[in-house]
């Protein structure tokens, strides 16, 4: 399936294109994916300290170029990484080939359709700063209730929706600081952590956990904490 071959995908055609233009600097630790790069450590760790990611059957939705499925695999997990930007794709399956990573594998297909296709298959899934981009989110995350087994792991990042993200996450991150690209994020399309709660529980998932990340411009780090008022990270589990 590509992204141009059903209108009722849950995309939008404008952020495949952009992520998609985007593809080759993917691994470029110093271009527009430098805070992915840079915040990977902290998000695997942070998994990891839920569930102990080697052996485990893995799925990370929204894969891009492969900057988190890379490193899961490279934790000892078999990985599913899936996404709708085709170059991105080929840029990730090209990277795990040159760089000889073990067990993960890549697929252009939507997580709907893999929910009806393989319900209940993996033990963990990520889904980390996807679901501000598509129209649906809570379609996502009922897709990714459907697919991890009882009992298995859920992880989602996202943004949260409020003056403060505004100012930090659009006219800090993309203007002053020049993190990202003009036009990476929409605010409209930022999730406050209620809403997503209200989505797990809707879709059968308990919320377990929550942090946030902060950016530290004068030492040009981030770091986990309590503050969830920009970016935030949440853990569920499937009941």
């Amino acid at each position: 399936m590509t992204p141009s071959s059903s209108s009722s995908l849950n995309a939008d055609p404008a952020e495949l294109a952009k992520f998609s233009e985007l593809a080759h600097r993917w691994w470029d630790t110093e271009s527009e994916f430098r805070p992915l790069h840079q915040i990977n450590p902290l998000r695997l760790g942070w998994i990891e300290s839920f569930v102990p990611l080697a052996g485990k059957r893995v799925l990370d939705v929204g894969c891009g170029g492969g900057i988190l499925a890379d490193a899961m695999a490279r934790r000892g997990a078999q990985v599913l990484g899936i996404d709708l930007a085709t170059k991105a794709l080929r840029v990730a399956q090209l990277h795990a080939l040159e760089a000889g990573t073990p067990d993960v594998k890549y697929r252009e297909v939507s997580v709907e359709a893999l929910a009806i296709e393989q319900p209940g298959s993996f033990d963990v899934i990520t889904c980390m700063e996807m679901l501000e981009h598509v129209p649906d989110p809570g379609s996502v995350v009922r897709a990714c209730a459907d697919l991890v087994k009882p009992g298995g792991w859920v992880f989602f990042s996202t943004l949260n929706r409020n003056a403060k993200s505004f100012l930090f996450a659009v006219v800090g991150a993309e203007y002053v600081l020049n993190l990202l690209p003009r036009g990476t994020h929409e605010y409209l399309k930022f999730i406050r952590p209620s809403e997503l709660a209200s989505f797990c529980r809707s879709a059968g998932l308990d919320w377990v956990g929550t942090r946030g990340l902060e950016y530290n411009p004068l030492l040009r780090r981030y770091r986990l904490s309590g503050d969830t008022s920009v970016n935030y990270l949440v853990a569920a589990r499937r009941t």
